[in-house]
């Protein structure tokens, strides 16, 4: 079992920024990808990146340039790091992992950025 959560969301002004954070705990030896996601109001789940156990960060080509995913191993935790916001990045970002078998999620944390 795993178990994320997700903190720093909230609400700023187009062109701010914000850093997300995902504390897992429980099995995390077994994690073997981690990844960002969000879902904006009315619309799909939409993955922002992913970052394997071996340390290799992948965004998807929309989400390049302004977003970057960290981790601190010592404190088990994922980082979005959010810059040059505007209000179409206004979502429920979402951690998850990824175990051989099954994937966990995080309950979401929310980034509203006004114009």
């Amino acid at each position: 079992q795993v178990q994320l959560v997700e903190s720093g969301g909230g609400l700023v002004q187009a062109g701010g920024s914000l850093r997300l954070s995902c504390a897992a705990s429980g099995s995390i030896f077994s994690i073997n990808v981690m990844s960002w996601y969000r879902q904006a109001p009315g619309k799909q789940r939409e993955l922002v990146g992913t970052i394997a156990r071996s340390g290799s960060i992948n965004y998807v080509d929309s989400m390049k340039g302004r977003f970057t995913i960290s981790r601190d191993n010592a404190k088990n935790t994922l980082y979005l790091q959010m810059n040059s916001l505007k209000p179409e990045d206004t979502a429920v970002y979402y951690c998850k992992a990824q175990v051989i078998g099954m994937d966990y999620w995080g309950k979401g944390t929310l980034v509203t950025v006004s114009s």
